[in-house]
């Protein structure tokens, strides 16, 4: 008896360790951007447009829908990352880390009609 009590022990213990790896291993969140093929932009998390992000690493999947757009992010301390450029069409991905502060998307063509904003806490 004690001994199975024992070994259930060792394997929850066991579990435990692995799953605290799981979750520490750097898994990003993916957000998803879409430009164009009209003149609209988006940035969004779930299906819901992103406002409000943790910092942390987040896995960009940027569909860039017409040949007229480009698809960029500019943020705190000088970040800018250009995910499309005119004329992809297109997807490009791509893994960032964001840190804390207010963020930009845009189309560096079209960017004073067609940008969007988000935070990171």
């Amino acid at each position: 008896m004690l001994r199975a009590i024992l070994a259930a022990a060792t394997i929850g213990a066991v579990a435990l360790a692995l799953s605290a790896t799981a979750v520490s291993s750097g898994k990003s969140t993916k957000l998803v951007g879409t430009v164009g093929p009209s003149f609209t932009i988006t940035l969004k998390k779930g299906g819901t447009k992103a406002k409000t992000l943790p910092a942390g690493t987040y896995t960009f999947v940027i569909h860039d829908k017409s040949s007229i757009h480009a698809f960029g992010l500019d943020g705190p301390h000088g970040f800018a990352h250009d995910f499309t450029k005119i004329p992809f069409v297109g997807t490009k991905t791509a893994t960032i880390k964001l840190k804390a502060g207010k963020y930009k998307y845009y189309c560096p063509n079209h960017e004073s009609m067609m940008f969007g904003h988000f935070t990171v806490k």
